[in-house]
């Protein structure tokens, strides 16, 4: 895990030939990868996307990830994305509600924008997200808590509010496995968050 920089990401696609044989169907660099305008150091890599469940296999599946940037899984669907967090500079730490809106317009999620006084990224997305640290450390905050991460650690996302937070000095590269949720009555009762 300490060699993964989180700038390339080579990913190896499988499927079947004609006589139904596992085999590679392509094995090169991911081709969608996002760089946020305001610090080039970061970046997001997403991997493989999936549009239902169960996820309909192929022999040779599609490309899915082309198109533009969207930070969530289709409904019904997942996606799997390495992102590269550069150590937080002072402009991420001078950005104001406006900036923060404006950022995730840009991921195309511009309504999971929370911020607050504690980070101005802080964001909710309706979401079970599995976040695997690959290299490097990092910090989740959470609305009155702060989670030190290091390599080899996972975190379980369910729903929750939360920024990442990188105050170490090297990048850190988290794996995230984004699968499409719904809360439950109780739980959007609780956060006053209107039943569509």
């Amino acid at each position: 895990m300490t060699g993964m920089t989180g700038r390339d990401v080579r990913r190896v696609v499988t499927g079947h030939d004609a006589s139904g044989r596992a085999v590679v169907i392509s094995d090169g660099l991911a081709p969608f990868v996002h760089r946020n305008p305001a610090d080039p150091e970061f970046c997001s890599t997403d991997v493989w996307r999936s549009f239902a469940t169960p996820a309909p296999l192929a022999a040779a599946p599609e490309e899915p990830t082309l198109g533009p940037r969207r930070q969530l899984p289709p409904a019904n669907g997942t996606v799997l994305r390495i992102n590269r967090f550069p150590p937080e500079s002072e402009t991420m730490r001078g950005m104001t509600a406006e900036d923060s809106a404006r950022h995730f317009a840009s991921l195309g999620n511009a309504k999971a924008a929370t911020a607050t006084a504690r980070h101005p990224l802080m964001h909710r997305t309706e979401t079970l997200d599995y976040a695997i640290v690959l290299s490097g450390q990092i910090t989740m905050l959470l609305d009155e808590q702060d989670v030190h991460l290091k390599a080899g650690d996972v975190v379980v996302q369910c729903g929750t509010n939360h920024a990442w937070a990188n105050r170490s000095k090297e990048a850190c590269v988290i794996a995230f496995i984004l699968v499409d949720g719904a809360m439950d009555a109780e739980l959007r009762g609780l956060l006053n968050i209107p039943t569509d």
